[in-house]
């Protein structure tokens, strides 16, 4: 069964550093496209990032775009999420995703994702 587990989350200040951390298993990880996508207390799943198979191609949302850096390291079957200058917005529970073709074609969208992870929760203070 495929697992991605994310590791990396926890309580910050504002202005902080984190990178979390997306390590997938049971699954040919180069041949997927990695997404992390975020959910606030009240507030509908939001994507945040992705990053095609071959990491030719990185997209971003436009809350975090300047600030957060997608990566992944096909050796290792992770996938990771930096995020500078943490603003209280961003707290919400972060989940990493991987899919095929479908990702490719719409990448921001959640349905494109075949496989998720349980979450991991980010909580900056002001």
């Amino acid at each position: 069964q495929v697992q991605l587990v994310e590791s990396g989350g926890g309580l910050v200040q504002a202005g902080d550093s984190l990178r979390l951390s997306c390590a997938a298993s049971r699954i040919t990880f180069s041949s997927y496209s990695m997404g992390w996508f975020r959910q606030a207390p009240g507030k509908e799943r939001e994507f945040v990032a992705s990053i095609i198979w071959s990491g030719t191609n990185t997209y971003y949302a436009d809350s975090v775009k300047g600030r957060f850096i997608i990566s992944r390291d096909n050796a290792r079957s992770t996938a990771y999420l930096q995020m500078n200058s943490l603003k209280p917005e961003d707290t919400a529970i972060y989940y990493c995703a991987a899919g095929l073709l479908g990702v490719e074609r719409a990448p921001t969208r959640s349905n494109s994702y075949n496989y998720w992870g349980q979450g991991t929760q980010v909580t900056v203070s002001s």
